[in-house]
């Protein structure tokens, strides 16, 4: 009798804990999902990521090779339901983001995808260890080290930034060119100008901004993607005399937007910087661009860009040239930058300013007839090396 209780509650005591394994497997598998989800093998998810990325590098070739045929232009109505996207209020709160200090040890993982992503060379920064950089703004605007930028002394005129060659030549008929065969008025995009008294009313804007017979207008269009070195340096030996600010919309300056919208960078807000060079007009002006609100430049601290209202087609000016200014400092890479009367006197390589993030810098410039670039549509450049000679 006592044998046979024994072998009951044997079977009672297996049954029961049968039951707890099995409806503690079921709670762990609601609470993790390992009891339904396979496990994940890494060959097919190889093979997956890796057969995207080849399929999405040759989508870019193949964009390439199409992008020689330019897409027509866009609507009056497709450029106006663009700008009603809130792409200045959004530059605004990546701005705020950018400014957020990141935990110590989630800065080396989202900077190196950053780096990843866009192809960083982060051996040319002055400070290589990601640890230093608090947050995304300062990691955007990193400095480099001296030695990786030389500035070619060969040449009159120096890029003003790292980034790619969108554009460049003569000015013709006061129509600058944004892209192939896409034109923007010279006009609309540096604002009046005050005419001299020996100019006549007949005049083209184009004339007025020439002080010799002899000379020409020539431009260039380098754009700063989101992987490039932030900074913008003077391209030669300069004075600046007068800064004029567009508020304005806030759209991609990527290269195929630019060959989307016309005129897109008289619609973005800028920064023009004009002043005289030894061939005489000089400018440098900083196109914003999404996400690119901020436009800083170093010796200016009254300029304020991506304010939540502006009106439109309105432009500010700040003169250099003013009695109250007799000394400006500039703390730069290449020492001190000083102004007097004449305005602020920029050498070839000082540093000017930065951008937030990528965006486009226009140099518009009156030189020589036999002026010549050495350059190629779509080349890479970079900071200090020549654009041109005479």
């Amino acid at each position: 009798m006592a044998a046979a209780a024994r072998t009951v509650l044997g079977r009672v005591t297996w049954s029961s804990r049968r039951v707890f394994s099995q409806n503690w497997n079921q709670r762990r598998s609601l609470n993790t999902g390992r009891g339904f989800l396979p496990r994940p093998r890494p060959l097919p998810i190889l093979l997956l990521t890796g057969g995207g990325y080849l399929g999405y590098q040759q989508y870019r070739r193949s964009g390439q090779h199409e992008a020689e045929a330019p897409p027509p232009l866009a609507t009056p109505t497709q450029v106006a339901l663009y700008r009603s996207f809130p792409t200045r209020f959004v530059s605004r709160a990546w701005g705020r983001l950018n400014r957020v200090d990141l935990p110590l040890w989630l800065r080396k993982p989202i900077f190196s995808l950053y780096i990843w992503t866009f192809g960083v060379n982060m051996q040319e920064a002055a400070v290589e260890d990601l640890h230093h950089y608090r947050n995304l703004g300062e990691f955007f605007r990193r400095r480099l080290k001296p030695a990786v930028r030389p500035v070619c002394a060969s040449s009159c005129l120096i890029s003003p930034a790292d980034g790619k060659i969108l554009h460049f030549g003569r000015v013709k008929n006061s129509e600058v060119e944004q892209v192939k065969g896409v034109t923007y008025s010279l006009e609309n995009f540096l604002g009046p100008q005050r005419r001299r008294s020996d100019d006549s009313s007949s005049s083209s804007f184009r004339d007025l901004l020439l002080s010799s017979p002899g000379n020409d207008l020539f431009h260039v269009v380098v754009y700063l993607a989101p992987g490039d070195y932030h900074c913008f340096h003077s391209p030669t030996d300069w004075r600046v005399e007068l800064r004029r600010h567009f508020p304005g919309a806030l759209m991609s300056v990527n290269p195929g937007v630019a060959r989307w919208v016309k005129e897109l960078f008289c619609l973005n807000e800028r920064v023009v910087l004009t002043g005289q060079w030894q061939h005489g007009f000089f400018s440098l002006t900083a196109v914003g661009a999404t996400n690119v609100g901020s436009i800083r430049v170093y010796f200016d601290e009254e300029l304020q860009t991506n304010a939540p209202r502006y009106r439109k087609g309105s432009f500010h000016d700040h003169s250099y040239t003013a009695a109250c200014n007799q000394l400006v400092k500039m703390a730069g890479e290449r020492g001190v930058v000083s102004a007097d009367g004449g305005g602020v006197a920029l050498q070839k390589g000082d540093a000017v300013g930065e951008f937030n993030l990528g965006s486009t810098i226009v140099l518009l410039f009156e030189a020589p007839r036999d002026f010549r670039f050495n350059l190629q549509p779509g080349q890479r450049i970079r900071v200090g090396e020549g654009l041109g000679s005479l």
